[in-house]
């Protein structure tokens, strides 16, 4: 079977993704203040060229998702893993930085790398084994996160661009291994319709919403992308503010639960989805998360993050089994049209949340409760596990 070097190949790209990612990421500010002058203005820009790429990634998802039924997914996500590193280049030799949120715009409507990999495992996996699938890729997801910015700063240290070739070279190598490994996983239907009433994300949406099963699911992936969003977005502040935490305590802190995740994804999150089906292992896992984000709101003490962290690794098999969930209740032919829905609606929590999250931290900090704003996390989670637990575990 082809199976092996197609899932080794997902599992090496979603981990060069984050890695390229997260090698750019201690760079970007210093990058832009270089570019601009002045550091405020950097933030402005960074600010700007990071919703550009959200915006266009929501704007193309569903098509890139319906393109990868029409003509297959080997050829979407080679095409998207070019644009990405060409995205890399154009950070590394731009000099102004209106060419960084152009490019970085172009490498958002090519970011079809979640619809097509998503769309790929549910083709190649049997359905009872997607969910550990799925927790593979969270743990190459969780391995990028932290290696990237280790070798990004250790590399920015030698030349502030360098990271930026180095993603570059990453995402090349990783287009050149697809193009000599990948096999096709299901060959592309030509029948399969390709207009803007189906391809724009509104029509991409509606046709979701339509579906009931579908649609809960997708307003759940919705309320648990932006409780996760402003999680990320305002922990390390929120660590800072309550505790004086420094680079060293949070990355370090970060870098173990991204490593405890990671581990907990590979090994565990299949047993557990086999034993207790995808819609209890989902809803356990989105309640594990709200039960994370409240400890948090609720920390007095230092001691106490590392406890909410512990849990919070525990709820990790939700998101897995709540994609295998998804993938069981979308017919072949149509996985990628779906699946780039909701990666539309990921995209579209990525350029709203951060921007309203920030405002809402640096409120909160004006009235002294700096864990309001994961209290407001904790009830868009809350509200997840209860449109899971109201869908129909079939249909």
């Amino acid at each position: 079977m082809r199976r092996a070097p197609a899932l080794s190949f997902l599992l090496v790209t979603v981990f060069i993704d984050m890695l390229g990612l997260g090698l750019i990421v201690p760079i970007v500010p210093a990058l832009l203040t270089d570019i601009t002058g002045q550091a405020a203005d950097g933030a402005r820009w960074s600010g700007l060229i990071g919703s550009s790429y959200g915006l266009l990634q929501f704007l193309a998802s569903p098509l890139l998702g319906r393109l990868s039924d029409r003509y297959g997914r080997r050829p979407v996500l080679l095409a998207s893993l070019t644009c990405l590193g060409i995205d890399y280049l154009a950070h590394a030799m731009s000099p102004t930085v209106w060419l960084l949120v152009l490019f970085h715009a172009v490498a958002g409507a090519c970011a079809g790398t979640n619809t097509v990999v998503n769309a790929y495992v549910a083709d190649v996996t049997e359905p009872d084994r997607r969910a550990r699938a799925f927790g593979l890729i969270g743990a190459a997801f969780g391995l990028g996160f932290v290696a990237g910015p280790t070798l990004g700063g250790l590399l920015g240290a030698v030349d502030l661009r360098l990271p930026f070739y180095a993603a570059a070279g990453l995402a090349f190598a990783n287009v050149a291994y697809g193009w000599l490994i990948l096999p096709e996983s299901r060959p592309g239907d030509r029948r399969t319709p390709l207009s803007l009433r189906v391809a724009n994300p509104a029509g991409a949406l509606a046709a979701v919403l339509r579906r009931p099963v579908l649609a809960r699911l997708a307003w759940a992936r919705l309320c648990a992308d932006v409780a996760r969003m402003t999680g990320q977005v305002t922990w390390t502040f929120f660590v800072t503010a309550q505790f004086a935490w420094g680079t060293a305590q949070i990355g370090a802190t970060m870098a173990a639960g991204a490593l405890a995740g990671a581990a907990f994804q590979a090994r565990l999150t299949g047993p557990l989805v086999r034993r207790l089906g995808d819609k209890r292992a989902a809803v356990l896992g989105g309640a594990v998360g709200v039960v994370a984000l409240t400890g948090t709101a609720a920390a007095a003490a230092p001691w106490v993050i590392y406890v909410v962290q512990a849990i919070g690794v525990l709820g990790s098999v939700g998101a897995a089994a709540a994609q295998s969930w998804l993938s069981r209740a979308t017919g072949p032919d149509e996985q990628g049209t779906v699946q780039g829905a909701v990666t539309g609606i990921g995209a579209l929590a990525e350029t709203v949340v951060p921007a309203v999250a920030g405002v809402a931290f640096a409120w909160s900090l004006t009235c002294d409760l700096p864990g309001l704003v994961f209290l407001g996390a904790a009830a868009f989670a809350a509200a997840s596990v209860l449109l899971l637990a109201a869908t129909p575990a079939t249909g």
